[in-house]
């Protein structure tokens, strides 16, 4: 049964890993739910800390993630038309149009919403950007997160 888990566990681990470039996986709980599997075997034990730390860790990330294509739309002076817009792209994007809605949506979103609030294309640009910015740091956090689990992962197999 443990090889099973062990496998199982190295196979979440992966599409975790996959999952950060191909947003319809979600990568870090992937890479958590490898951890629980490998946790569940006789070979491994972790702490009940580490366990709830590392769920904390991939919630704050996925949050992260859905937040700082906003946050970068923000930042770069988008009005609270573009922030809506921005986030309606979010969820437009993730049920229209996967994988590729979740790259786009927030972007088109930000620019569409700051068009409607009347701003140059320059400036809708210029959030649109943002947005786009936003999303990469939401994608590093993503790959940080779970080269981190894989790393816990391969450490308590060897």
């Amino acid at each position: 049964m443990d090889i099973l888990l062990i496998v199982l566990g190295s196979i979440c681990m992966l599409a975790g890993l996959a999952g950060v470039v191909l947003p319809i996986l979600p990568a870090s709980p992937l890479s958590y739910l490898g951890i629980i599997l490998l946790h569940l075997t006789s070979r491994v034990q972790f702490s009940g800390k580490q366990l709830v730390f590392w769920a904390a860790l991939v919630v704050l990330v996925q949050v992260f993630d859905y937040l700082t294509p906003i946050l970068g739309a923000k930042r770069f002076g988008g009005s609270k038309q573009g922030i809506w817009g921005c986030s309606i792209g979010v969820v437009a994007g993730m049920f229209f149009f996967p994988p590729y809605g979740l790259i786009l949506g927030p972007v088109v979103g930000a620019v569409v919403g700051e068009l409607l609030a009347g701003k140059q294309s320059g400036a809708a640009l210029k959030a649109g950007l943002g947005s786009f910015l936003g999303f990469l740091l939401g994608t590093v956090s993503k790959l940080v997160v779970s080269l981190y689990l894989i790393y816990q992962f391969v450490a308590a197999l060897f």
